[in-house]
């Protein structure tokens, strides 16, 4: 027997690629992931020796639900620094990743039946998040050239149920950067008909060609007041597998989120907390040399993509996808007879065919499109962008 809300609930389309990929590997396949949403980068060491170090020191026991008081200072000291907006160490709340950052936000200002507007393409997780919470999540279309928030779009969909709207920039799984001028109209939105705008920052420090990460709650303090920032230190200190991502939000907000957290996970690892506390305060170049690996990698991909027969793809701003239209492949048949109906036929013909792994765009509410990371070995990059082009030719 299970619950309504677990039967109405789709599993993560990128877990249980991740898994296929695993086996497929195991079995001595050569697969070449492009599927992973996360940096190829390993923990910068002195992360790993502040962890060490923390657990040898004795920091193995229960702290503060919303985390460790040191941390929660820098990271108010850092959205003072790098984003201009103001928040006490108490408006903090550190979480077993943005993921749960996430949830929180949407269990502690959702009630039954409120919507939640979620601009589309959108990383797989967002609409079950809002579904868990027993909200309804309101699907809208943003730019099909530029995946740039349709502010008309958003305008429309709002109604009296209207409880947030949740945001990602820049974006998984498009590499857009919302600017300034899109965010502050939905900042004046939020202010004007009374919701919150949830916006999932991640991948805020990797942004490309002179862009600039806009956070919303710097805006005014009025979008402030209607804004809960997440963000984390998965994606910008490779540390996916650390788990520790956090929110920033008004006082109330950041006390429901205490609150429920402190009944599900109470506080995160406890020498994680310090591993990330010196993330912040220790200076590294880490970041930068990352980004320009990214962006040479990105500009690649693009360009080989571009030059392949019937794909149509935008370029990106920021984080590590591509979200490339393949529906011209829609309707072929495969060498071996298969018709390739949608996305998800389309990516299993190219891990059949190529042994790329990539992820079908119907995932991320974008039938026409698959995303691709570009977190990966220029190398790697260089032979699966080989392999993919051989496989298209033979539905040519």
């Amino acid at each position: 027997m299970k619950s309504e809300r677990i039967l109405r609930m789709i599993p993560s389309a990128t877990v249980e690629i991740n898994k296929t990929v695993s086996r497929l590997k195991a079995e001595g396949k050569d697969i070449i992931g492009l599927n992973v949403g996360e940096p190829d980068f390993d923990t910068p060491d002195f992360i790993i020796e502040a962890a060490v170090k923390a657990m040898k020191g004795g920091e193995t026991r229960y702290t503060e639900v919303d985390g460790i008081m040191p941390l929660r200072e820098a990271i108010a000291k850092k959205l003072k620094t790098d984003n201009n907006v103001s928040y006490s160490p108490n408006d903090i709340v550190v979480s077993v990743g943005a993921k749960q950052a996430l949830n929180n936000a949407i269990l502690s200002v959702c009630n039954p039946g409120d919507e939640v507007i979620l601009p589309k393409p959108c990383w797989v997780s967002y609409v079950e998040i809002i579904k868990l919470a027993d909200a309804v999540p309101v699907l809208v279309d943003t730019d099909p050239n530029t995946f740039q928030l349709d502010m008309g779009a958003i305008e429309k969909a709002i109604s009296p149920k209207t409880r947030a709207v949740l945001i990602n920039t820049p974006n998984n799984p498009t590499g857009a950067v919302y600017d300034e001028k899109s965010l502050r109209h939905l900042g004046e939105l939020a202010v004007k008909n009374n919701f919150y705008i949830i916006s999932d920052e991640v991948y805020e420090k990797l942004i490309y060609d002179g862009e600039k990460h806009v956070c919303v709650a710097s805006l005014s303090p009025q979008i402030w007041e209607h804004t809960i920032t997440i963000n984390g230190f998965s994606k910008a200190y490779a540390m996916t597998g650390w788990r520790i991502g956090y929110s920033a939000s008004p006082a109330d907000v950041a006390s429901s989120i205490r609150s429920l957290q402190g009944h599900t996970t109470s506080n995160i690892t406890t020498f994680v907390q310090w591993a990330a506390l010196a993330a912040l305060n220790e200076p590294s170049n880490f970041i930068g040399d990352m980004c320009k690996a990214f962006s040479e990698r990105r500009t690649y991909v693009v360009k080989r993509l571009r030059a392949m027969n019937g794909v149509k793809c935008a370029d990106a701003k920021g984080a590590f996808y591509l979200m490339p239209d393949v529906s011209s492949y829609f309707g072929k048949t495969t060498p071996g007879g298969a018709k390739i109906a949608n996305s998800v036929d389309f990516c299993k013909y190219l891990l059949e065919e190529s042994l790329v792994s990539i992820v079908p765009g119907i995932s991320f509410e974008a039938p026409d499109n698959v995303r691709i990371s570009y977190s990966n070995s220029m190398d790697n990059l260089q032979k699966s962008m080989d392999r993919i082009e051989a496989a298209l030719a033979k539905l040519a």
